[in-house]
């Protein structure tokens, strides 16, 4: 069976991110299909599988277990399996970038600090 969905179905949004669960879809993999403007990105986070970005316009800053990383329009980028790592909109027009998860579902587990620790 071959299916086709609109991103317009799959946006939270008026305007922002479309997320597309694979498992409603039969597919084997997850996505988030990033709209965002500058300063705009999830808190740190982890996953149980791999996450490849691929950049489609704008600016990210990278941050992923310490590590801090640029990327523009074309960069794929892989973030491995238990990384703590999140990104932010850094240009100055709006991210778009799509963020495959290697699994049928979106599973991710926010990572909190103490208060007063960083």
């Amino acid at each position: 069976m071959t299916t086709v969905t609109d991103r317009e179905q799959l946006r939270q949004n008026a305007k922002g991110t479309a997320l597309f669960v694979g498992a409603d879809h039969g597919a084997g993999v997850s996505f988030f299909w990033v709209d965002t403007p500058p300063g705009g990105g999830p808190e740190t986070h982890w996953h149980p599988y791999t996450e490849t970005w691929v950049v489609l316009q704008g600016e990210a800053v990278i941050e992923s277990d310490g590590e801090e990383l640029r990327a523009g329009a074309g960069a794929i980028v892989t973030v491995h399996p238990g990384a703590h790592h999140r990104f932010r909109s850094s240009g100055t027009a709006n991210l778009e970038m799509i963020c495959i998860h290697a699994s049928p579902r979106i599973i991710q587990e926010f990572v909190t600090t103490a208060p007063g620790t960083t």
